[in-house]
């Protein structure tokens, strides 16, 4: 239940703006404009047998727009709160229901990303207007339908061994791919304190959208234009420390910044699915790396291009090289886990005799032209058991749970005003 991250860096920031009482009111009218002040608690939805108020859907939309979290949008609100009752009347059904312990737990963590108390961080949502039952009953659904959704679907939703097998590419049957997008901030020794800070900031934004502007306006890969979206990636094609990372989150986050040469890289999980196509691991990469004088300037990046159109091999990268110093052409074979960082991440997105002049060194002054020459196979295990079993469990619960949703979503009574 990622829902909010540095919460007093969205009050340093300014996104976490003061809401005053004339605000409020403004909030009031613009939200329930079919409600005056005496008809806040009547009915704006009903949900098969039970109600939903304005005044929920007004606390609601206070709440989320006090954490600068997506999904404030009015329509956004009601939908979300429809869920919830209908999620709501099923577990009320099975008997399931969120202890006080297990729901203040639920409050620890999410004030605890904003390096609050509990009490501080209900607080700051009084003063803005928002009631401490409106946050228990949030955190109580949420953390109710994952106790259901698990006690219903688990035993479906584990992985045997022979589906670990397929996802980790051992079995030849098929594997897992990630579905990701990419922020790389370039730096330097200048500019490596202001980098780390953006980097952070960047970390804690919430959603598809606010990640995607960030990749556009702040990333030096050319993704950026894409908004930071990466295509289906192999998850044995990425660097070995990384896998683990990538399996640990879910659709929607964003990993802490990783340092690599020159750059801080951070991901946003945005799909995993299984593949009946294999997706092996490797135990060797071979690639090249021919380096152009003057970084990332226009005369640089003209040099990369006609070199690009030169050759159709590694091997002609020789040719190319001949009679220059030799540290202008480097040929390399190596395993997985001792690639730089950068570079794995680079060769992941390629296939044989492709190119990459994303990369720099020297501080910048030095690109790098990057081409992928061959990749062996590896009959081995980079990736844990334990980290591919849970992944492909909580993909399936995911799944499961929307699945059923829809399912309710189809058969309610729902009756809006």
């Amino acid at each position: 239940m990622q829902l909010i991250s540095g919460f007093t860096s969205f009050l340093r920031s300014g996104w976490l703006k003061p809401i005053t009482p004339a605000l409020v009111g403004a909030m009031l009218v613009m939200t329930v404009p079919q409600a005056d002040a005496q008809s806040l608690f009547s009915p704006a939805i009903k949900v098969n047998q039970d109600i939903i108020t304005w005044y929920e859907l007004n606390q609601r939309q206070q709440f989320l727009t006090a954490l600068g979290a997506p999904g404030a949008s009015e329509n956004e609100v009601r939908d979300a709160l429809i869920d919830e009752r209908l999620r709501r009347q099923v577990m009320r059904e099975a008997g399931i229901e969120a202890g006080s312990e297990d729901i203040q737990v639920g409050i620890d963590e999410l004030a605890a990303r904003g390096q609050l108390s509990a009490e501080q961080f209900l607080q700051l949502l009084a003063d803005q207007g928002v009631d401490r039952e409106t946050v228990r009953d949030f955190v109580a659904n949420q953390v109710s339908w994952r106790d259901y959704v698990s006690a219903r679907y688990l035993s479906q939703a584990r992985p045997t061994e022979d589906e670990i097998n397929r996802a980790l590419g051992q079995s030849g049957g098929g594997g897992l791919q990630v579905l990701l997008s990419e922020i790389i901030i370039p730096v330097n020794q200048q500019t490596i304190a202001q980098a780390e800070l953006l980097a952070e900031e960047i970390a804690r934004l919430e959603g598809y959208d606010a990640f995607a502007a960030a990749a556009t306006q702040y990333s030096g890969a050319a993704t950026r234009n894409d908004g930071g979206r990466l295509d289906w990636l192999n998850l044995t094609s990425l660097p070995p420390a990384l896998q683990p990372v990538i399996l640990g989150l879910k659709n929607g986050d964003i990993t802490q910044p990783l340092s690599l040469p020159n750059a801080i890289a951070l991901f946003q999980m945005r799909g995993l699915r299984e593949v009946a196509t294999s997706t092996p691991s490797f135990s060797e990469i071979d690639y090249a790396i021919y380096n152009i004088p003057g970084g990332r300037s226009a005369d640089a990046l003209e040099k990369a291009a006609k070199l690009k159109e030169q050759i159709d091999t590694c091997d002609d990268l020789y040719g190319i090289a001949k009679d220059q110093p030799a540290e202008v052409l480097q040929r390399i074979q190596s395993s997985p886990s001792e690639i730089p960082r950068d570079v794995a991440l680079e060769l992941a997105k390629l296939d044989i005799n492709e190119v990459s002049t994303v990369l720099t060194r020297n501080n910048g002054q030095t690109l790098q032209f990057l081409m992928l020459c061959t990749r062996t196979r590896d009959r081995g295990e980079e990736t844990s058991r334990v980290d591919v079993a849970n992944a492909l469990t909580q993909q399936r619960l995911s799944a499961f749970a929307d699945s059923l949703l829809a399912q309710l979503r189809a058969e309610a009574d729902i009756i809006e005003q």
